[in-house]
């Protein structure tokens, strides 16, 4: 038998985490808003939040800089790294960044102000720094064509389970999203395969941390897909977009619950709009629903109706707590 402090410790402990979730209910709080502030910078048109470095996020310009990419502290908007490529041609109009499962940073030289002209595209591979300084390092080199022939294109996502890579194109009329082979080619050209239709003009794209969910942007518009099985299927119910003069990119946050929209031009705000109910992530809301931060509402703002709710879950494991705790006291005075 254990002795009596052993059992108020455990009856302690049990208290506490009965009212954790009615704490985190009251002190969880979205990532806040930052301006980008490198006068580098000026046609920020990708976004990637970064896997090693919390707070962190990957950005580069559009056309006419090189071959640069960028780390950008979130809390202060600041340049805390600027990585040059080094083993890539002259990058053309590079569109989108993306984070892989094999710790890869993505780049895609796919944009095609031609209207879709360029005969090939370009995506490029380096791995993500673990220490983030100024640095240039060795990229590989990927050639990309379309089945049915050219397009133009600013959406690159890279699966977080299966690597795969995605590049939605960019057209009102005939926008699609396009599948690669299921391991890039470094030396032959690498076939997109279109997967599904997308009807809106999008400007980037990214895949939640868990790979249940797509999100897509446009100028004007957003739009959320469950993701099974490579398909992607359109939620009812669209993520909020802030007004934004050049809306140019998107990227989940590392706890899937928060998407950050870029936009471009000279200092130029990264904006987060905060996600509930079926736009969540599974993942994202089993354990918003496990900390009692859980709502139903899409833009995840908890009503009254949810805090209640968590309150009750969090008296009746409190109630739990303590029968357990009397239970164990009176078997200690038994032995």
């Amino acid at each position: 038998m254990r002795p009596l402090p052993f059992v108020l410790g455990a009856a302690a402990l049990l208290a506490v985490s009965a009212a954790a979730p009615a704490a985190a209910a009251d002190s969880s709080s979205s990532p806040s808003p930052f301006t980008i502030q490198d006068p580098r910078i000026t046609e920020s048109s990708g976004l990637a939040a970064s896997r090693l470095h919390p707070g962190v996020y990957w950005t580069h310009n559009d056309s006419s800089d090189g071959p640069y990419v960028y780390a950008v502290d979130g809390r202060t908007g600041k340049t805390v790294a600027r990585i040059t490529l080094r083993g890539i041609g002259d990058p053309r109009d590079v569109e989108a960044i993306s984070i892989g499962p094999d710790g890869n940073v993505y780049v895609g030289d796919i944009g095609d102000n031609l209207g879709g002209q360029w005969d090939h595209v370009w995506i490029y591979r380096f791995p993500e720094p673990k220490r983030l300084k100024d640095a240039t390092v060795t990229a590989t080199q990927f050639t990309v064509k379309y089945q049915g022939g050219p397009r133009n294109a600013e959406a690159l996502m890279v699966h977080p389970k299966t690597g795969r890579v995605y590049i939605a194109s960019k057209s009102d009329e005939d926008g699609g999203l396009y599948a690669g082979p299921t391991t890039l080619s470094p030396s032959g050209v690498n076939v997109f395969q279109r997967v599904s239709d997308i009807d809106m003009e999008v400007t980037d794209g990214a895949f939640s941390p868990d790979g249940t969910r797509l999100v897509l942007r446009g100028y004007f518009s957003a739009a959320e897909y469950r993701w099974r099985n490579g398909k992607p299927t359109r939620l009812e119910k669209e993520p909020g977009l802030p007004l934004q003069r050049q809306g140019e990119s998107v990227t989940f946050t590392p706890d899937g619950g928060t998407l950050m929209y870029g936009t471009e031009g000279a200092g130029s705000k990264v904006t987060p709009v905060d996600l509930g109910g079926e736009l969540l992530p599974d993942a994202t809301a089993k354990e918003q629903k496990k900390n009692g931060e859980y709502s139903d509402r899409v833009d995840g703002k908890l009503t009254d109706d949810d805090k209640n709710g968590n309150l009750v879950k969090a008296g009746l494991t409190f109630v739990g707590a303590l029968v357990v705790f009397f239970g164990l006291r009176k078997l200690f005075r038994r032995g």
